[in-house]
């Protein structure tokens, strides 16, 4: 039990990491993904496909703002 609570902690750190990662690649392209409870379990429980999910809706959200802006 408690070695499956370390593993799950352990992907959390992992995961936040990641997004943290992410946003210091992408914030000149003004796609930063919040750093949140949500956020970090996607990632956490689907790994790299999370992330990338997470990445490809903020895409697909903000394209109409940023056509309105031109």
């Amino acid at each position: 039990m408690i070695d499956k609570l370390i593993k799950i902690s352990e992907k959390g750190i992992l995961a936040f990491f990641a997004l943290y990662s992410y946003n210091l690649l992408a914030q000149n392209f003004n796609l930063i993904i919040p750093i949140n409870m949500i956020t970090v379990l996607v990632v956490t429980i689907f790994d790299l496909p999370g992330l990338l999910g997470l990445i490809l809706s903020l895409i697909h959200i903000s394209e109409p703002t940023r056509l309105q802006l031109i």
